[in-house]
């Protein structure tokens, strides 16, 4: 039973602190005006929000894999301009 008791106590404790300096007033307020309009704190609003972007996947990775891609294709292919394509399957 103790276990438990240890786990649970663990479990209210904070995982980890996070201090942002040097945002000005103007953006403090739209973060609250946010979290007002989602009935959440503004913690709980922000811990989302950063929980949500660190999953997002980072531009430069996508830039990589376009880049990985684009050397995948040869060179000596000649390659019809997508513009051409689009605007040929739009004549009447």
């Amino acid at each position: 039973m103790e276990e438990v008791q240890v786990v649970e106590e663990a479990a209210k404790k904070p995982k980890n602190t996070l201090t942002i300096r040097g945002l000005d007033d103007a953006t403090i307020e739209r973060l609250k005006a946010r979290a007002r309009s989602r009935k959440r704190s503004l913690e709980a609003d922000l811990r989302d929000l950063l929980t949500h972007t660190s999953r997002q996947p980072l531009v430069l990775d996508a830039l990589a894999e376009a880049d990985r891609i684009a050397a995948m294709t040869p060179t000596i292919v000649l390659q019809t301009d997508s513009c051409l394509l689009a605007c040929a399957g739009s004549e009447p």
